[in-house]
């Protein structure tokens, strides 16, 4: 679906997953910094928009999603996992109950498939599941901002920033008294920074959320009776994730990116070494420069120079081996 405000000056449309608003307008390191310092928004209007609304919503979802949710309080935050009958990551959803439905944001279409499963679980419950894309467009406001959410406006507040499910209709009427736009790379970047894990960036077939750091954020541990769980407790008690999440600070140009996928081996063994990860997302930051996520292989030392592609790189742990 594309956004009405690649029409703004300066807009560059994204690519793949992200196609529909703008990657950035002009001025990368303006938006970023922007963001940084709570002025501006983000327009992820790209993002599905699914509503779950009945009397059993939270009850009937708490037996389905990674995270407690059977009481969950009007207008907090939360986001939770759907995950394969082996513990695989198959959807993440960002979460806020207003009283009456769960609102929930979820990576650019994959909709379709999350309402399938939904209502494939149903039964009995009273619960109507809702695809509310065509209606509504999420707006991001960065942490610190002091912008006022237009009235009747839902909205899921976090220690990152606001999300406003917006009517679509609104969206340029909002832009134009809520500006400066920043772009999507500037959202990612700042999302790199603080090492946010990204459905279909940090993850692929296989992935469990131990490997992310997902583990409290988005899976609640004393909790079962959900697709998985299984797999998450025998991981929690008894073993180690396969791989982990680690954070890079790249040398090397700022013209010059490792790509997604692009593999990660010990500096040591040089160029023709040993895969030993791979890259997931890379971002050109206003103050740290080039930087990435990876996921590597968990007996990694933390401490071991590595090479993305040809790019030097040195790890921060994100998630402990």
């Amino acid at each position: 679906m594309k956004s009405p405000l690649l029409s703004l000056p300066g807009a560059v449309p994204a690519e793949g997953v992200d196609e529909g608003v703008a990657a950035h307008y002009g001025e990368l390191f303006r938006e970023q910094r922007a963001l940084a310092d709570g002025t501006g928004f983000v327009d992820l209007s790209h993002r599905g928009v699914v509503t779950v609304t009945g009397d059993d919503r939270l009850s009937w979802l708490h037996l389905l999603l990674t995270q407690h949710v059977s009481e969950l309080p009007v207008g907090e935050a939360t986001e939770a996992l759907i995950l394969s009958a082996h513990g695989h990551i198959e959807h993440a959803l960002y979460l806020v109950d207003d009283g009456t439905t769960v609102w929930a944001h979820v990576e650019p279409g994959t909709q379709e498939a999350l309402i399938a499963y939904l209502e494939s679980m149903k039964f009995f419950y009273r619960v109507e599941v809702a695809d509310r894309t065509a209606d509504f467009a999420v707006v991001h406001l960065p942490a610190g901002s002091i912008a006022q959410a237009p009235d009747g406006v839902v909205v899921r507040e976090t220690a990152h920033g606001r999300d406003l499910f917006l009517p679509r209709a609104d969206l340029e009427e909002f832009a134009a008294t809520h500006g400066p736009a920043a772009g999507l790379l500037a959202y990612e970047a700042l999302r790199v920074e603080h090492h946010r894990p990204r459905l279909g960036f940090e993850t692929d077939h296989r992935t469990i959320p131990h490997e992310l750091g997902w583990i409290g954020t988005a899976v609640h541990l004393q909790k079962g009776c959900y697709r998985g769980q299984e797999t998450v407790a025998r991981v929690q008690n008894l073993g180690k994730p396969p791989r982990r999440l680690v954070f890079l600070h790249l040398d090397g140009s700022d013209v010059h990116l490792p790509v997604p996928g692009t593999d990660i081996r010990l500096a040591d063994e040089g160029p023709d070494g040993r895969r030993i990860g791979f890259v997931t997302t890379s971002a050109r930051h206003h103050e740290l420069g080039p930087v990435a996520l990876a996921l590597v292989k968990r007996n990694v030392p933390t401490d071991a120079r590595l090479l993305a592609g040809d790019t030097a790189a040195a790890q921060e742990t994100v998630v402990e081996p």
